[in-house]
């Protein structure tokens, strides 16, 4: 769990608080994003320089880990679009779907329904996006590493920052989402 003064930092600021003059609007701070905003994206080779390949050395916590399989694991996504916003990987590095073995595809599959089953017990979304960027062009933010998004939804989840303020609100930190996912876990 965060420190209280780790989770003020993430808190919106009253306009009154900051510097200059108020314009009425409070600040979302969500410093975690700056690098990919910023376009320091991690690096696409195989190794510790793949975010993929390095996190299943990690402890659990540390790594945002939810579920180890034999082939695959799940983890949270770094920059998520909703709060869950979970990612299938194969611990191997490979970019396609077209190049997993059958096991693997066997697992993907298994840890994709999981993640569902656990997501609707953890915090109960209304419906979820499920898919894979193959490819740069295809808008992939790792493209030689496979990943599947499972997106948890609720209506109305959908607003004007992340179009028109390059923000998303999430209002749980991620070791919290990760914590209550793991919780829910199916066994």
């Amino acid at each position: 769990m965060a420190q209280e003064g780790e989770a003020a930092a993430y808190r919106a600021t009253p306009a009154e608080e900051l510097p200059g003059t108020s314009d009425g609007f409070e600040r979302l701070w969500t410093p975690h994003r700056m690098a990919y905003v910023s376009g320091e994206r991690p690096s696409r080779d195989a190794g510790q320089g793949c975010p993929f390949c390095s996190a299943p050395g990690k402890n659990d916590a540390e790594g945002l880990i939810v579920h180890r399989g034999v082939h695959c694991y799940v983890v949270l996504n770094l920059f998520p679009y909703n709060p869950g916003h979970l990612l299938v990987c194969p611990f191997r590095h490979v970019a396609l779907y077209t190049d997993l073995e059958d096991a693997e595809t066997l697992e993907f599959g298994t840890l994709t329904k999981a993640a569902l089953r656990a997501l609707e017990d953890a915090s109960g979304p209304a419906g979820f996006n499920i898919g894979m960027n193959q490819g740069d062009v295809a808008g992939a933010g790792v493209a030689a590493h496979l990943h599947q998004h499972v997106v948890p939804r609720w209506s109305g989840d959908m607003n004007f920052l992340p179009i028109v303020g390059q923000t998303k609100a999430l209002p749980m930190l991620l070791a919290d989402t990760r914590e209550q996912l793991v919780r829910a876990w199916p066994h």
